[in-house]
């Protein structure tokens, strides 16, 4: 369940938008949200396709020239060092291809995911000694690297680093750091990618008579895919690379981005910043988690048909091979749920597991996020040391949270949405303890928000508003595709597709009638039915089908009309609360505890519905919100632990089943009933 949140607009200024720039009142409306207002951002968002700034603007760029120039010049062996995912490897790709076509002698290297992880190295560096390289250049990484560069420097290889993360404060002793982070560093836009860094580095490498226009005709495929894979955000000139590439990509005379293309059936799709983020990021990011993103370089640079086809075919099966691989974690997970629930009761899911693939965990973690809607922890166990990667929602500070139990930690690292971190074992619970007990002093969790762009009156649904949307691609991080809320649709029928594993709602009220989709959702598992009256949060999409465009509504979200998610949430969360041990008020202790007549209600609901599958949102509502989700909870468990039902639950339902009882049973001998007396000493019910 989330917590659904529509943007503020102001209608005045929409208004006037729209007047003013002659674009649809949908469009004016969209961008007054985004914060998208004055004619200068507006222009650049809509209509900037070029523009790009000066890269000696950032600071270091104009040393890391001169030394790359001399390298180039004077025949001295470069070595292009990236990284293992999408960003790294289009980044390297760039660098290694531009300095290349200019006639340097440059080599690439990217370390081992597995057994090297992130950054330079110490082994790296010996390897690149025996080839006698002269220059190492970084990209994507390299600004933490202090004592790696240090050692470089003391086998005589300089370095010119080039990355985008947060430096500390100590600045690595290299030729040349080029990084937009540094301080007094005047470029104007900080969010670009590795590879953006790089393609303003190759920028700055033609100096003054630099054709921008042929750089992004050559080089922009590389840095979109780069830019969506790493997830920054959309705008300025994230948007402009994003789009040039993704005009490139459909029209690609690059051998290895059509070879992914063809693998991965997008042949004869139009390319999008979505299938790129979703279906080409995933390939190349497959080999780095799996194997060596050796072959995701070679592919991005072979004008060899043959081996692109092979290698693509490659990375399509280390693909799946990936995603079985995250399919069988999460299976491992949920079963460690499905034993011990409480788990996911704690503020912060820490899971962990023996020999689970370190490539993968931090996907599974994201998924398990996403579930719950709590940040989550997943723990690999090798040999005694274990690694981790968390991810976490809008709102909570994961690392700073993770900084907290630092002594309980070999290492970690990352920013406020994600870390990584490595341990020993017999730390683990130590360290879940701790970090629990940070975020319970950290005051309310945040709720997993839905982010509603505006609510829409579903008579004005057509495929000319489809349409008008597009202007605003392409969409990704910074600029999500536009989210609609249609309120108070009164549902008609349910019709099951596709072997019933996905639904076609059919929905009216006084004004309209329509369609929309609920993908991955059978008849059984949806809990709505025919004659509910319900809100849904929608996207729109441009179906064509026979040569005749249709418009497509596609429900991200659902819940009963004028129903405050953020209700529900809060009494989910004082539930939790109690059960962690957690201090309530004696207020809220009462607010939980049932009476014999609010058990008696929920066990004639029980009795009388034949879904197991049960969400307490909609137990509650079809309850008439006489009760609340927290003391729904509280029935639920203490029926469960007298034997009139069992329960079943894990990441993917919550399953009741009635028992057969002979016996009288009393209510007093429920644990959870007793624990909630005993805390503020309150009669019996």
């Amino acid at each position: 369940m989330k917590q659904w949140s529509v943007a503020k607009l102001n209608k005045e200024r929409a208004g006037f938008i729209a007047d003013n720039y002659d674009l649809p009142p949908i469009i004016a409306t969209l961008l007054d949200i985004r914060g998208i207002v004055t004619e200068e951002e507006i222009n650049d968002f809509l209509y900037n396709e070029s523009d790009i700034d000066n890269p000696f603007e950032i600071k270091g760029m104009k040393e890391a020239v001169e030394r790359i120039r001399y390298a180039a010049e004077n025949g001295e062996k470069i070595c292009v060092y990236g990284d293992y995912d999408a960003d790294g490897v289009t980044s390297t790709a760039l660098l290694f291809s531009y300095l290349d076509t200019i006639g340097a002698n440059v080599i690439y290297y990217i370390p081992s995911r597995e057994n090297e992880g992130y950054g330079l190295n110490f082994s790296a560096i010996d390897y690149l000694v025996n080839e006698n390289v002269n220059l190492i250049v970084t990209v994507d990484n390299g600004i933490s690297a202090i004592d790696e560069i240090a050692y470089a420097n003391s086998k005589g290889i300089g370095t010119v680093v080039t990355d985008h993360h947060m430096p500390s404060s100590t600045i690595p002793n290299a030729v040349a750091v080029v990084d937009l982070h540094q301080e007094n560093c005047n470029s104007k836009f900080k969010m670009l990618s590795g590879v953006g860094v790089a393609f303003k580095l190759v920028m700055a490498l033609e100096g003054e008579y630099c054709d921008l226009d042929m750089l992004l005709d050559n080089y922009s495929d590389l840095v979109s895919i780069g830019t969506i894979g790493d997830i920054v955000p959309l705008v300025s000139e994230n948007r402009v690379f994003v789009k040039r590439g993704i005009s490139n990509i459909s029209n690609s005379d690059r051998t290895g981005i059509s070879a992914i293309i063809k693998e991965a059936g997008l042949e004869d799709k139009e390319i999008t910043s979505g299938n790129i983020s979703f279906t080409i990021v995933p390939r190349i990011n497959a080999v780095g988690r799996l194997g060596m993103s050796q072959n995701s370089v070679s592919l991005l640079l072979t004008e060899d048909d043959e081996y692109a086809f092979e290698t693509a075919s490659k990375l399509g099966a280390d693909n799946l091979e990936r995603q079985k691989i995250e399919k069988e974690i999460l299976e491992n997970i949920n079963s460690l749920i499905a034993r011990n629930p409480s788990i996911v009761q704690q503020r912060i899911i820490v899971v962990a597991g023996e020999g689970w693939h370190q490539g993968v965990i931090g996907i599974v973690s994201s998924r398990i996020k996403d579930i719950y809607g709590k940040p989550c922890i997943v723990i690999s166990n090798t040999g005694g040391v274990c690694r981790g990667s968390g991810r976490s929602v809008e709102g909570f500070d994961l690392w700073e949270a993770v900084s907290s139990c630092a002594e309980h930690l070999i290492q970690y690292g990352g920013h406020p949405m994600a870390v990584g971190l490595s341990l020993d074992y017999d730390k683990i619970d130590d360290f879940t303890y701790a970090l629990n007990e940070f975020a319970k002093k950290s005051g309310e969790m945040p709720y997993q928000k839905l982010n509603i762009d505006c609510k829409l009156n579903p008579a004005y649904l057509d495929v000319d508003i489809a349409k008008q949307i597009k202007m605003l691609e392409p969409f990704g991080a910074g600029n999500p595709p536009p989210v609609f809320q249609l309120c108070r649709l009164k549902i008609t029928n349910i019709i099951p597709l596709s072997n019933d594993k996905h639904l076609k709602l059919m929905l009216s009220n006084s004004n309209a009638r329509i369609s929309a989709l609920r993908f991955f959702s059978s008849s059984a598992e949806f809990q709505y039915k025919v004659g509910d009256i319900v809100d849904i949060a929608v996207t729109l999409e441009v179906n064509e089908y026979n040569n005749q465009e249709n418009l497509s509504v596609i429900i991200r979200d659902i819940k009963f009309a004028d129903i405050d998610n953020s209700v529900y949430l809060k009494s989910l969360s004082l539930y939790e609360r109690f059960c962690n041990g957690e201090q309530l008020s004696k207020q809220e202790v009462l607010s939980l505890i049932p009476s014999r007549e609010d058990f008696a209600l929920v066990y004639r609901y029980l009795k009388q519905n034949s879904c197991i599958n049960y969400r307490i949102d909609v137990m509650a509502y079809r309850l008439n919100n006489k009760l609340s989700y927290g003391k729904i909870k509280v029935i639920l468990e203490a029926m469960n632990e007298l034997g009139l039902i069992a329960i079943y639950e894990d990441m993917k339902k919550f399953e009741i089943k009635m028992c057969s009882v002979t016996n009288k049973v009393n209510l007093e001998d429920s644990l959870i009933i007793k624990r909630l007396k005993e805390v503020y000493q309150v009669e019996q019910i």
